[in-house]
């Protein structure tokens, strides 16, 4: 009898200690996905701005192209270094129609894009290519290539696009927000920010919802970004700014708090609002990932990670409330301004006074990659793992 009793705890231990393993290595193994489909605003976009609007011009792209590319910084951005970490070529924009393939994706994204819809055309500040509007592309996109695979001659489209059964094997990839609570700032005393950051998730929300029905699986979501500490809202580039002598106003690096208090308000809202996509969609992975914090962290330890003082700008003029962006001119107080960049771009943090440089992009795309800001906090690689 106690030589059974034995037996039985060996068989039990050894059990459980097989199921211990089993997990191990189910957590262990790469999602091996398909395709990226990225949506977002500037800080991803690869070239639809630029398709719809205006070409880019020198001096964006010219640290890591060495020529004008369609992004809103000297080089890569932390979509080009994810793409690269799962072992795909650059995202093209869904809308550029020369020299693309989609075999591994799309990227949706577009400058000055938001969640919510807007009431303003690109040239008053706006976009026409707002999240609802991004998603609706993606569907179109899934449609049409669809009916390719459905031709006798399918094996031709297959180097330039995804396979339909590739949709449920993709990262869907959102970086979207910033602009909203930009927005939101420009209301503060006129309306109800609280009620206009909820408005905002419950609508990303929405979004989300139409992905999943339209086969997105595997969703990676960034929070936004410490906007209060964006060169530009500094008082250091904006002298006019009578509260910048107000007790609390500005943080230890210098950082707007009440703009950054805003983010994390939406960022909270946010988490929130993935926990319960998670409740509410079994089938589907949602990791949230908080990029607020890992560009805060570089923002605080500039210096330490090689980089000049966060409030510097790479390239363009900002003093005094005037701004002339990265590679315009303009006249101000009767003297001609033309922008062009700094002589290291790797050594700033902020490239234009919105966006990020990227040396600034590569140090926080290592951050996030392996999963440290992310909830669960599972590599970008095994993030189709479903946990409830």
């Amino acid at each position: 009898m106690k030589f059974f009793t034995q037996f039985t705890t060996i068989v039990l231990l050894l059990s459980c200690f097989l199921s211990i393993q089993a997990e191990k290595l189910k957590s262990s193994q790469s999602c091996e996905f398909q395709a990226i489909f990225n949506f977002g605003d500037s800080n991803s976009d690869t070239g639809c701005m630029s398709a719809a609007f205006y070409p880019a011009i020198l001096p964006y792209g010219e640290t890591f192209f060495h020529e004008a590319v369609d992004r809103f910084s000297d080089g890569r951005l932390i979509i080009d270094f994810i793409a690269k970490h799962l072992g795909m070529p650059f995202l093209s924009a869904y809308i550029n129609s020369i020299g693309t393939s989609y075999r591994h994706g799309a990227n949706f994204a577009a400058g000055s894009s938001t969640i919510m819809r807007q009431n303003k055309t690109y040239f008053d500040g706006g976009t026409p290519f707002t999240l609802e509007i991004q998603v609706e592309q993606f569907n179109q996109f899934k449609s049409r290539t669809g009916k390719f695979f459905t031709q006798a001659n399918k094996s031709s489209y297959t180097r330039h696009f995804p396979k339909p059964e590739d949709i449920a094997k993709s990262i869907f990839i959102l970086d979207i927000g910033q602009n909203d609570i930009a927005d939101v700032i420009s209301k503060v005393g006129k309306e109800d920010s609280h009620a206009l950051i909820s408005n905002i998730v419950e609508y990303f929300s929405k979004q989300i919802q139409s992905l999943h029905f339209f086969g997105a699986r595997t969703f990676w979501i960034h929070n936004t970004g410490p906007i209060g500490c964006l060169p530009v809202a500094m008082p250091i580039h904006n002298a006019h700014n009578n509260q910048t002598q107000v007790v609390g106003y500005l943080d230890q690096n210098g950082c707007v708090n009440s703009q950054n208090d805003l983010a994390k308000e939406f960022n909270k809202k946010l988490k929130d609002i993935v926990v319960k996509l998670r409740e509410q969609f079994h089938d589907a992975s949602f990791t949230y990932v908080d990029m607020f914090s890992a560009k805060y962290e570089l923002i605080s330890n500039a210096n330490k990670s090689g980089f000049v003082d966060p409030s510097g700008i790479c390239c363009g003029y900002h003093e005094n409330g005037y701004h002339v962006y990265c590679g315009n001119k303009a006249t101000i107080n009767g003297k001609e301004i033309v922008t062009s960049s700094c002589e290291d771009p790797s050594k700033y943090i902020s490239w234009d006074g919105v966006h990020y440089t990227e040396a600034a992009n590569q140090w926080i795309a290592n951050r996030i990659l392996d999963g440290s800001f992310s909830d669960p906090p599972l590599p970008i690689a095994q993030s189709c793992q479903i946990t409830h």
